[in-house]
């Protein structure tokens, strides 16, 4: 499938998924790479999609995308599983793989600072293009190389994350410490971080329903990149960004995020386009058992 075909279908089925999402509920952060302390609602689903645009300082652009099932099991627990793939110009379109994420609430009450505990299972290969974290020195190398090599390099990988998340006066502020480590190879463990914040346009909201009104949106920023690995620890040679982070929730529930991204060093990336549509499912969990318990 060409780069231009896969563009067209990306397109259709956006919109496809749009007049499904008329008549959804749900919401969603507006960060695409930093987590903050807010699970999902117990019992509740969430579906959302999100591709990502890139330009590599070498090698041909592309579009990542991962496939997102968020299910709130526990008030304290939210489990994620994702599926992945990428297509890249004058290459291939390919599928990368699947994670399963956790994340567990420490605290149960509101704190000035709330912290998370992450841990994610990746099966994927190294053509994955979703840039969902940066991590060791970062992906710039491999983004130029050919689909066909990269894809037949497995990796198995578990990463951990350290949220530490704050609200104060209608901002979220939240600060992400990530490392990961693959299981298969002798690879030393590499390290990054993310770091969020952002605030709605008004904190006050109308009592009439309102699509367009200032506090449905959501303006902030985020930074991230990585920190070398066990043997290569800092900054230096690594992968950073920057960028501004858009987030539009409509009054049934439906969000929308966008984020360009610049990248800050010559070892990444020159630019990120990332979009993100996002639909919540309320009490699905119980609707599931009600089925069943008919059955």
């Amino acid at each position: 499938m060409s780069f231009d075909k896969l563009i067209k279908i990306c397109c259709f089925s956006t919109s496809l998924f749009l007049r499904w999402l008329s008549c959804s509920q749900g919401a969603e952060r507006p960060y695409f790479v930093t987590y903050d302390h807010h699970l999902e609602e117990p019992g509740s689903l969430e579906f959302a999609i999100a591709p990502v645009w890139g330009i590599p300082r070498a090698g041909n652009q592309f579009v990542g995308a991962w496939t997102e099932f968020e299910y709130g099991a526990k008030a304290w627990w939210t489990t994620e599983f994702y599926l992945t793939g990428q297509s890249t110009q004058d290459d291939s379109t390919i599928s990368t793989g699947f994670r399963w994420e956790n994340r567990f609430r420490l605290l149960p009450r509101e704190h000035w600072i709330n912290p998370v505990f992450y841990i994610e299972y990746e099966n994927s290969s190294e053509a994955d293009k979703t840039l969902k974290e940066i991590v060791g020195m970062g992906p710039n190398e491999r983004l130029s190389e050919p689909n066909g090599h990269t894809r037949a390099e497995k990796e198995q990988e578990i990463e951990l994350k350290l949220i530490l998340s704050s609200n104060f006066k209608g901002w979220n502020l939240s600060e992400n410490f990530i490392s990961s480590k693959s299981i298969i190879s002798s690879e030393p463990w590499g390290f990054g971080y993310a770091i969020g914040l952002n605030r709605p346009l008004a904190l006050k909201a109308r009592p009439e329903e309102c699509k367009f009104c200032a506090e449905n949106f959501r303006l902030g920023a985020e930074f991230y990149g990585g920190f070398g690995t066990y043997y290569e620890f800092g900054p230096s040679r690594t992968c950073h960004f920057a960028a501004l982070v858009v987030g539009w929730d409509l009054p049934n529930g439906t969000t929308f995020r966008l984020s360009p991204s610049v990248g800050l060093t010559e070892n990444s990336p020159h630019f990120l386009l990332r979009f993100g549509i996002s639909h919540e499912i309320p009490r699905f969990g119980s609707v599931m058992k009600r089925m069943f318990r008919q059955n």
